[in-house]
């Protein structure tokens, strides 16, 4: 049988030399790992706005689309029988966000407990460690002018 295709988007917001990652609290690292603000695009939804979305809602920060970086697939198997085809945004967000901070998501997808995370900036030439194939696109972010 055949994995389902979903649509989902990756972003990457970025202050300066920095990308903005986060690491689940109730989960070990080796489990969940490093990740991005990313998730599915709602039907009709546009996937640029998907991205401002998911970043607001796992980071409780608003953020607007600097640009598209290209998209990918990612097989989530054997975790979940499903073909992930990721668009990539470089996002920034609209005002300072401190250097760490608890944020969560009350209805996870999971349909589990509530989620919680430390957000967190990392230097973007680390980027290659995120999970899960989120960093595939990360040698496509373009630091802002100095």
């Amino acid at each position: 049988m055949a994995s389902r295709v979903v649509d989902k988007v990756v972003c990457y917001v970025v202050d300066g030399q920095r990308l903005l990652v986060f690491t689940h609290l109730s989960h070990a690292l080796t489990v969940t790992g490093v990740q991005v603000p990313a998730g599915t695009i709602e039907v009709g939804e546009a996937p640029a706005a998907a991205a401002i979305r998911e970043t607001l809602e796992e980071t409780g920060h608003l953020a607007r689309v600097i640009r598209e970086l290209g998209s990918a697939t990612y097989d989530l198997s054997p975790m979940r029988d499903e073909i992930a085809r990721r668009t990539f945004f470089q996002l920034e967000l609209v005002e300072k966000a401190p250097e760490r901070w608890t944020s969560g998501e009350m209805n996870p997808s999971t349909a589990g407990p509530v989620e919680e995370w430390e957000c967190w900036w990392m230097p973007v030439t680390q980027a290659h460690v995120l999970a899960a194939g989120l960093g595939a696109l990360s040698g496509r972010i373009v630091p802002p002018p100095a």
